[in-house]
């Protein structure tokens, strides 16, 4: 298993901290030492997680605080609290989405749910936390793509899927979209000179609430997701799923506008590594535009 290097000292922001990977990644920054801000739609689940990952390290030093990344209003709200607060952040974990749900499903904002939720929301969380972020000595944002953004396309004709609303392929373009948000924020990082890491992780097939979440959103019954579906593949726990991000987030090797991920069998399970980039990521034109969608979109932009 990995091991998270020493984290005393630091302050870090985990979004959907209450289950699966976020949680698993919240326990183990926690126990190396930092200071964990637990960043949940629910307080109340939020606080059952940390009395979990209480009984597992009584030393950890967690705080709970309410975000619905489907709501730029809350996450404007987020960002100003601990703006006010004005200690600087060393860490923000993108780590939160939803995944697939059957029906097409719009944010507080009226966007589709996952492109709002998985990438409006934390591009937006992200432009509104850089400066404190960059206020910190050695400053990191670590965002969780997946493996399906090799799938994914940037649909600039129908980025909401008003026409034709399709489960999967708008998980995987928003999938895609959150790899190329930290991959444009490492560029900007190298051009404007800030010491700012910006790396993306995906979990490879990981077991968590998420297949069943997404799938099971609007229905009355729990439903199965279509990767649950697939028991061929081979498939891991929460707690390696999360090392990729924890490596992204906290090793000392993680690098810039890296991409990682685990190296076991199909890229599904094992140790964390480098993963493959798509080159759908890599393109500047398709990027640039993304880009500016979401600043418009979110009414957020790079501090200046």
């Amino acid at each position: 298993m990995y091991e998270v290097p020493d984290q005393t000292g630091k302050t870090i922001v985990v979004t959907g901290a209450n289950s699966g990977t976020g949680k698993e990644a919240t326990a183990r920054l926690a126990a190396a030492g930092a200071q964990v801000i637990m960043a949940v739609r629910t307080p109340a689940k939020g606080e059952a997680a940390k009395a979990e990952i209480l009984a597992r390290h009584p030393e950890a030093k967690l705080e709970v605080r309410r975000i619905d990344l489907a709501d730029l209003a809350s996450v404007g709200a987020f960002a100003d609290e601990l703006t006010a607060a004005g200690t600087p952040l060393d860490v923000l974990v993108n780590n939160a989405g939803v995944m697939a749900p059957p029906d097409r499903h719009t944010t507080a904002d009226g966007f589709e749910l996952q492109f709002g939720s998985n990438f409006l929301g934390p591009f937006a969380l992200t432009m509104r936390l850089l400066p404190l972020l960059l206020r910190a000595e050695r400053p990191r944002v670590a965002t969780m793509s997946s493996g399906t953004a090799n799938f994914g396309r940037i649909n600039f004709g129908d980025p909401q899927w008003e026409r034709r609303y399709s489960p999967n392929r708008s998980y995987a373009q928003s999938k895609l979209a959150d790899l190329i948000l930290s991959l444009r924020l490492a560029e900007v990082a190298e051009q404007r000179g800030w010491n700012l890491l910006s790396a993306a992780a995906h979990p490879g097939y990981t077991r968590t609430n998420l297949q069943t979440a997404g799938a099971s959103l609007g229905r009355e019954k729990p439903a199965r997701g279509w990767l649950n579906n697939l028991g061929f593949l081979p498939s891991q726990a929460a707690e390696q799923g999360a090392e990729p991000l924890l490596y992204a987030a906290a090793d000392p090797g993680a690098r810039n506008g890296e991409y990682y991920g685990p190296t076991g069998r199909f890229g599904l399970v094992g140790p964390a590594g480098t993963a493959t980039i798509t080159r759908r990521a890599r393109d500047r034109e398709t990027n640039a535009e993304l880009w500016a969608l979401a600043e418009r979109l979110t009414g957020t932009r790079l501090p200046a």
